[in-house]
Formats: structure tokens, sequence, C-alpha cells
């Protein structure tokens, strides 16, 4: 603070001695106003508010200390600066009075005045860094409170608690009142695990200049809370600590989020390894079962019979894995679409219980199916509703000792709702396991006569597809080796519909009607082969590719009515071989089938503005393959 904003009242009885003061002051640039007594002294602090008070001791109505007393019992006026003067045979005692009544400095005459100056600058100095540290405290404070973390400060001279911010409250689950009598208190939070080492470590915390810790808080009510712990030494101008400085955080949050992701990392490696082993295993069947045609005679019908089906299965659960992978990538990306339209009980419930058959009858399961007389309607798609029941007797089955009791049962509730239970007297979910069994990647534990197998998405799968449909899920299960009940329920449509006629899938028992030139393009030389023979099986006439150059040259020599064209060809692939065939007019005419391993809505999108007409996943349905084939055959 410069002299010209300074604001000094000087009060003195004596007006020769108030004036030569006053001059002095002015002369030094300071704002003087004055006072002759102690009435109009104090009542001129509190209007005028002065940064700092010439005050004589000697005044005709209040004694000079008393006037300071006052002063500085007054919180506004508190923080005046009171310079007390005397005569000058004022005695020891009376300056120590003075000085005791509140006075920032005395001085007795004869005042010099180079003295009163340099008394006043210092004083007002001091005020001035007095003004700043208070500030500064009061900033501290402001963001102390109110922030979540906790601030404290130790005095090491006295080893005791100076300040802790209210964050304490709620991140202790304690009242700062009980560190006021043991500043170590709040180890009686920590965790019991950790509170030893913590006790250890803030004792040593001199030895060691480092300091940052983390250690759990428990709570009344039992929760944890994480803490990361941090020290810092505050030292003076003589550069000793005198003070250590301490922050207190809430790292739960980001705890949690380092156990998902090592969790999430866990559940990658495992589910890496059960994709591998999941894969593997139809490969092995596969393989033997081709061995087996080898080396039996082709007069052996029997067996060769036996072993188509047997590559038939393992295909059928290689691609149930494939699809299973697919589906809940599209739904975690929200580009699944369900095709609605109203479908009954009976059509998706025949649906489950058809695919699964096999399962429940290779494990020997006695499965009952209980479903009302009448027709209960729901919008829905009837493929993904067998799915998820399907899923869910398919865990039953596996997860059910041989010989075991499934019971799928429907009903209305008396609330309107369709509700389907799926019940099993198999192996049970332990009650720590409910919470995630539907969680992605999770597997419950294997029955004892089976291997562990699946992905661990079904359940996950299960559950998105039925909040799509607008319903919900869950289990029960009263402990290990006691049974599940899986438990689904639907809105129903209220007004009658008449019963849809279930798609005939007979297709490939239809006889072909007419013979079509089909050329079939893939680099995977197997493929083209196998479906080569396959369509002139059936009395198709064929032609095989394995690039693009090749395709377009047999193209153009053949003129096939069909094109089954791989995407994923070397050097041109199949979107712009596919453009190339629909520029020529002597070919660009033939329907084109898309048949690839690359199953996204993008990708499907990809092959219809390239010029395909359908698009295919491999491995692609026969049935639907040579659906596509029949109605060629009506456009030629």
């Amino acid at each position: 603070m410069n002299s010209s904003t300074a604001l000094i009242l000087n009060v003195d009885d004596n007006d020769g001695a108030r004036y030569a003061k006053t001059r002095t002051l002015q002369v030094a640039g300071f704002q003087v106003i004055e006072a002759a007594n102690g009435t109009d002294a104090l009542a001129l602090v509190t209007e005028q508010r002065p940064d700092l008070v010439l005050l004589d001791v000697k005044l005709p109505d209040i004694s000079g200390i008393e006037v300071c007393r006052r002063i500085k019992a007054e919180p506004a006026s508190a923080t005046v600066l009171v310079l007390q003067t005397s005569a000058a045979l004022t005695g020891r005692a009376d300056k120590i009075r003075g000085l005791e009544g509140g006075a920032d400095n005395y001085l007795a005459a004869p005042i010099e005045a180079d003295e009163l100056i340099a008394n006043v600058n210092a004083l007002l100095r001091l005020r001035h860094t007095q003004s700043e540290l208070r500030e500064s405290e009061e900033r501290f404070r402001q963001m102390a409170e109110n922030i979540h973390d906790v601030f404290w400060i130790f005095s090491i001279a006295e080893k005791r608690l100076l300040y802790v911010s209210p964050a304490y409250d709620a991140l202790w689950g304690a009242s700062r009142s009980g560190l006021a009598d043991d500043s170590m208190a709040w180890l009686d939070a920590v965790h019991s695990e950790d509170r030893e080492r913590m006790r250890h470590r803030f004792a040593q915390l001199l030895d060691n200049q480092h300091y940052d810790e983390q250690f759990r808080v428990v709570h009344p009510d039992g929760s944890v809370r994480w803490i990361r712990d941090r020290c810092f030494f505050v030292k003076n101008p003589k550069q000793e600590i005198y003070r250590i400085a301490r922050i207190s955080s809430d790292i739960s949050d980001a705890k949690d989020a380092e156990r998902a992701l090592q969790d999430a990392d866990n559940h990658k490696d495992e589910f890496l390894a059960t994709l591998a082993h999941e894969l593997r295993s139809p490969l092995g069947p596969i393989r033997n079962a081709v061995e087996l045609m080898y080396h039996v005679q082709s007069s052996n019908a029997d067996t060769h019979a036996l072993a188509r089906k047997v590559i038939s299965r393992q295909v059928d659960h290689l691609a149930r894995l494939v699809d299973d992978l697919l589906d809940v990538a599209r739904i975690s990306k929200g580009k699944i679409t369900l095709q609605r339209m109203p479908v009954e009980l009976g059509m998706f419930i025949q649906a489950a219980v058809e695919t699964t058959r096999p399962v429940i009858e290779i494990r020997n399961h006695a499965l009952e199916v209980v479903v009302p007389d009448e027709k209960i309607w729901m919008i829905g798609d009837s493929v993904r509703l067998a799915q998820i029941v399907g899923n869910l007797l398919n865990n039953a089955a596996k997860y059910t000792l041989r010989g075991g009791k499934i019971l799928l049962n429907a009903e209305r509730t008396s609330m309107g709702n369709l509700r389907i239970m799926v019940q099993d007297n198999g192996i049970g979910i332990a009650e720590e396991r409910k919470a995630s069994i539907f969680t992605l990647f999770a597997q419950g534990d294997t029955a004892p006569d089976r291997a562990q197998d699946g992905l661990g998405i079904g359940l996950s799968l299960v559950k998105q597809l039925v909040h799509l449909h607008g319903g919900k899920i869950w289990v029960e299960s009263a402990g290990t080796g006691k049974g599940s009940r899986f438990f689904l329920e639907f809105p129903i449509l209220e007004r009658e519909l008449d019963q849809a006629q279930p798609a005939d899938n007979t297709i490939l028992r239809d006889a072909a009607h007419q013979a079509l030139k089909i050329l079939i393009v893939d680099d995977n030389v197997d493929s083209v082969n196998i479906t080569s023979m396959l369509f002139d099986s059936l009395g198709h006439e064929t032609l095989i590719a394995q690039d693009a150059i090749s395709a377009m040259a047999q193209a153009k020599q053949f003129r096939p009515d069909v094109i089954v064209l791989d995407i994923g060809l070397p050097g041109v692939d199949g979107y712009e071989l596919a453009r190339m065939i629909r520029e020529q007019p002597d070919i660009g005419r033939a329907t084109l089938i898309a048949v690839t391993g690359y199953g996204t809505d993008e990708d499907k999108r990809k092959a219809l503005e390239a010029g395909f007409d359908h698009h295919l996943v491999k491995p692609a349905n026969l049935q639907n393959l040579l659906g596509i084939i029949k109605s060629a055959q009506r456009l030629v």
C-alpha cells in the first residue's frame, strides 16, 4: 500500500502536537483525518475505516489504551493498525500495558518526523502482508472446502493436526471432530489389512521424503473407498521443514475401472482359449468322417450316410458359433434389425424344440413341453424368438446330468403377458454367480459328465434379444446342484389373428424343373468344386473360376443365368467384378449372388450397391441358396 492511498486517523487532544503530526504525515503523502478525543476517534473509525490510527494515550474522555482495546474488540475494525504515542515521561509499564491492550506499536515523545514516518510505513507494510496472507488463506479455505479431495496440514514441531478440510467427513465416513483429540484417529477407518502398513508408513514420513500411498477406508455401512494419499513438505525461509501438507483423493472409480479392465483382459484370454477349443472341436469329427469316407467303399451306404451326418452336424455347430459372435457384435453396435410381424407362440416354440432336440436326445433327457390350448400372439421376430428359447433349452441340456428332466412351460400371466419358463434339475447356479450369468463371456460350472464348452455368449445374446422384443428375463436357482429356472416375459398381441402357414423348407427335395447355367467364382478350390458338384447333382450346368480375369472370360463364353461370387478374390475383388459384369450387356442380366465371409450390414449394403441381387454369409445356408436358384429358374 503506498502513502497516497493510506488513510490515517490522528488522535490527540493537544492542538499543537496534533497539527505537527498531521503536517508530517501529509508531507509524506498520507491522507489524514483528526480527532481530539476518544469518542470522536471511535466514531471516525466506524465511519471512515482508516488504515492506521495514530493514538495518543492521554485523552480527555477515554484513555487511549481503552480506545485501542475497543477498536481491536470490534470485528469490523480489528484489523485497523494502532500506533500509540505518549509523553516523554511514560514508563516501561505503560508501554507494556499499551501493547497488551492491542496496540501494534508504541512511540514515546519526543517523536522525530522520520521516526514517525518509518514506523507508520513499517506498520502499513505489515498490514499489507497480513492482508495478502488472509486473502491467500481465504482462497485456500474456499478451494479446500469446495473440492472432494481432503487437505491436511500437520505441524511437525507440535506433532498435531492444524487443519483438515470438510471433505474428510464424506471420504472417511466419519466426523472431523474425532481428530481434535487424536490427529491419528483417521487410521481407525483404514481397512484392517492396510492399517499397520499406513501407521508405519506415516510414522516414517520424515525418514523417507517420498510419500504416495494407496489404501482402503471402510465406512460405517461397510462400503469401501480407495484412497490415494500424498504428502508434501513445507519449508520456512531457513529451508527447514516445519509443516506437512497432505492430499487424500478418492480413487475408487479408477480402481473399479482398473479392475474391470483386468477382468476384461482375463475374459479376453479365457475367451480366446475357449474359442480356439470350440473351433477345433468340430474339426476333429469332420476330418475323421472324411477319412472314413476315403477308406470305406462307396457301396457301404450306411457308413457314408453316418459320415455325412457327422460332417453336417459339426458344420452346423461351427456356423452357430460364428452366428452368435456376429449377433453379439451387431447388437452391441445397435445394427441388428428384428423382422417384426405377428408371431404365434406355438410356431417358435416348435422351432426351438426341433432345433435342440438332437442335443437333448444325445444327453438322454426327458423333455416336457406345456403350452396353452389357446393361440397366443405377439409382435416379434419368429427366428430370433426360436433362437432365444432354443438357447435356454440347449443350456438346460448342457448343464444337466444325463437322464435329467427339462420342462418348457408357457402361459398367460394375470397381468396379460406371455411367460415362458425353462426348468431343469441340473447343476444349478451359485448365488454369487446369478448377477453375472447374463454378462458377455460368462460361463457357469460344467456338468460333471461333460467337458466345458460354449463361448459364454449365449445368455448375453439371449438377454439382449429379449430386451429388443420389449421383454425381460431372469433366473431362479436354489443353489449349486439344485437346478435352475429361466423366465422370459413378453407383451401379448391381444387381437385375434389367423395362424400363419409355416414356410416350406423342403427346397432340397424339389426337383429342378429347368436346368440353369451357373458360374461359381471363389479362390477356395474345395469350395468351388463342392458347390459345382452340388449344382450338377441337381441337374444344372456349372463352370468354375478362381479370379476376376478368368471369371469374366468364362462368363462371356458361358453366358450364365446365375453367378455365385465370392467377395474376397485375389487382385480384383468381388465388388468390382460385379460392377464389371453389370456393364456387359450380354452377361449383365445374370442373377448375382454374393457368398462371402463379410457379413455386416455395411458389407451387405456395399454388395447391393455393387450390383449383387443377393448377399449370403459363409457358410451359406443351403436351403437359402437353393431357394434363390429356384427363384432364378422362374425368371429364365
